[in-house]
């Protein structure tokens, strides 16, 4: 068993599986269909990874830094980048869905790949319903201008305390209903879920670029003094703050068994997207930090839309405020498809009950898995207080940002010679910069996250081996596969 736990999947076998899903005879049943060029790919990255945050926080990061929070922007975009550059590697290397899940499985083991894996469930998931939770607080607020609102008891989770109130939450009905919605979309076929996430990136996009382009009239330069008000210490300390804003690139790589052309786009993909919302993000900070006085910023809630009322838009500023509301339900697409992703490949190797990974002939999508975890988020969403986990999402994007960036080292190790589109520069050193990265952000959580999420893992591991190991080892291919630990 000690010797199973660490089989690898070979990367000619999952090459080959590439290319017959491509070519159409790969005998297996209904297959994803290959529906995303590079276009859409971009778009799921940047769609995740610009949600509410950029438009709301930015205001607290300014008043810890002062202007300085460019530099933050920058240091989290770079951060972000020595963990995007092994993605692309592994991505053009393995093309297969499943994200960090896939690459582990080849270059670390089993056991090491269904710990990924369960941490990335939990991650998604959280992530998901967190999200879903708080769109209809600012969906109540939209609706307030038109005069209508959402009565209070539909926008807390049972027992939560309404405030300026002494009545307490029912449940929260616009978060299960924002997943009930996205959960049809994302059955109906990845080809209509990458149309709609294309349209809300661009209006998400466009809403920055206005920002930008408005407000960049009122800009003082002389509100750049002093540049670095606080000291160094604060400037790195919002990086790690700034970090999760950038990572939704990691999304692009759940879905390498629907793009058109996996190993050209995947690494691409990634790229651009996180370049795109690098540029965007500092630009917001450059601007606004010249459009107020550092003072009046602490305590902003809508930061971007403030500015454009000050720089004498007021209709740009509404418009601005619909676009990221509407824009919050592009990151629960993307978000929803990188969880189900990655649930249908493990349940696809065993590591999840087999029906998971049963495919509509009609949509190509995997509607079991799509169904579970929709109601499984959504009754997350609507009943349960999800601020005290946050921290949980990231540490399972830490833990797979440091798998990855091991994954190309081992890879480098044990299949040097297979071709590479792209090659992630200076390895080791890269990758072991990013572990070194994400593991010191991993010490800057709080203790009691700690705690948690090792239970978490504990519980995983408990699961793996009463039952994981055993389902996977019936379905796994001894033909297609390489025994035995990777790493000495």
């Amino acid at each position: 068993m000690a010797s199973s736990m660490f089989r690898t999947k070979s990367v000619e076998a999952i090459r080959a599986d590439h290319e017959a899903h491509v070519r159409g005879d790969h005998g297996h049943g209904p297959a994803l269909k290959r529906e995303l060029g590079l276009f859409s790919l971009v778009a799921l990255g940047v769609g995740c990874t610009i949600g509410s945050g950029i438009f709301v926080m930015p205001a607290e990061i300014a008043s810890q830094t002062g202007p300085a929070m460019v530099v933050s922007f920058i240091l989290a975009a770079v951060a972000c980048a020595l963990a995007a550059l092994s993605y692309c590697e592994l991505a053009n290397l393995i093309p297969a869905s499943g994200s960090a899940y896939s690459y582990t499985y080849v270059a670390l083991g089993e056991v090491v790949a269904w710990m990924i894996g369960w941490a990335l469930l939990l991650e998604y998931g959280l992530a998901n319903s967190a999200v879903a939770s708080g769109w209809g607080s600012y969906l109540n607020q939209i609706l307030g201008g038109f005069g209508w609102h959402i009565p209070p008891r539909l926008l807390f989770p049972p027992g939560v305390h309404i405030p300026n109130s002494t009545e307490v939450g029912l449940f929260n009905a616009p978060a299960a209903f924002s997943i009930v919605l996205i959960t049809l979309l994302l059955i109906a076929g990845i080809k209509e879920s990458a149309r709609v996430n294309n349209v809300l990136v661009a209006a998400k996009c466009l809403a920055l670029m206005m920002f930008i382009g408005l407000c960049m009239g009122k800009f003082e330069p002389s509100r750049m003094e002093p540049f670095m008000p606080f000291g160094w210490k604060s400037v790195a300390a919002s990086a790690g703050q700034l970090f999760f804003l950038f990572v939704g690139f990691d999304a692009v790589s759940t879905v390498a068994e629907e793009a058109v052309d996996a190993q050209r786009d995947m690494p691409r993909g990634i790229v651009i997207a996180l370049a795109i919302v690098s540029v965007l993000y500092v630009a917001v900070g450059l601007v606004l930090t010249g459009l107020y006085p550092l003072a009046q910023l602490k305590g902003l809630q809508e930061p971007l839309a403030a500015g454009l009322i000050v720089a004498g838009y007021p209709k740009a500023a509404y418009v601005l405020s619909i676009v990221a509301v509407i824009g919050i339900l592009g990151v629960l697409i993307v978000g929803s498809i990188g969880q189900t992703r990655i649930l249908y490949v493990m349940s696809r190797d065993g590591l999840a009950p087999a029906f998971m990974s049963k495919i509509s002939p009609r949509t190509g999508t995997p509607v079991a898995s799509t169904l579970v975890l929709g109601v499984v988020t959504a009754i997350l969403a609507a009943s349960v207080p999800l601020d005290a986990l946050w921290d949980m999402v990231s540490f399972g994007t830490l833990a797979a940002f440091c798998a990855v960036s091991a994954g190309v080292i081992a890879m480098r190790r044990k299949a040097p010679d297979i071709p590479r589109v792209f090659k992630c520069p200076g390895v080791p050193f890269v990758p072991i910069l990013s572990i070194a990265v994400n593991v010191a952000l991993m010490l800057t959580l709080q203790w009691s996250s700690w705690f948690t999420f090792l239970g978490w893992m504990a519980v995983g591991l408990v699961v793996y081996f009463l039952w994981g190991h055993k389902s996977a080892s019936k379905v796994f291919n001894l033909t297609q596969a390489e025994p035995g630990p990777l790493l000495p």
